[in-house]
């Protein structure tokens, strides 16, 4: 069992993973469901007008600070060397900061950049939907087990 600053850490990397993974869950299984609900063109004005509002400081603090969070504990684990739960917070962060952080710059964000560029109502837009949405999600459910999962392997390293 881990004790001293790395359980101090652990804890704070299962609470911002586990509730990025509810985030990322929760926009699968509600939000982009709902989206698909709706005529290509409202479907594509409204991810847009989400996407602007996942810049807002609320979104990113969580989502960047969880990144911050899983880095620390990676550096100061990889550094120090802890006698105990070492691999579970390596693994842990490297969960995080790949499949959630690393799989929103490669995956998510691009295709959010080329549904910026169409306006709603265009052949484009209403041909690229269908697309977009299969593929954004199926990327979003990987960021949702990835952090889940992260906040798991960082439990474990405090049991």
């Amino acid at each position: 069992m881990i004790d001293g600053p790395y359980e101090v850490l652990a804890v704070v990397g299962t609470l911002t993973t586990g509730l990025m993974a509810g985030v990322f869950c929760a926009f699968s299984v509600l939000v982009m469901r709902g989206l698909a609900a709706l005529p290509p063109a409202q479907g594509v004005a409204a991810m847009n007008a989400i996407n602007s509002s996942a810049l807002t400081p609320a979104f990113m603090v969580l989502f960047l600070g969880a990144a911050a969070v899983c880095a620390v504990i990676a550096v100061v684990t990889f550094v120090l060397w802890p006698d105990d739960g070492t691999v579970h917070l390596l693994l842990g962060s490297a969960l995080y900061l790949c499949g959630a952080f690393g799989v929103t710059v490669t995956g998510n964000v691009p295709r959010n950049e080329v549904l910026a560029k169409l306006e709603p109502g265009s052949p484009e837009a209403v041909t690229y939907w269908p697309t977009y949405l299969r593929e954004w999600t199926r990327w979003n459910h990987l960021r949702a087990v990835a952090s889940a999962a992260s906040a798991v392997v960082y439990v474990l390293a405090l049991v």
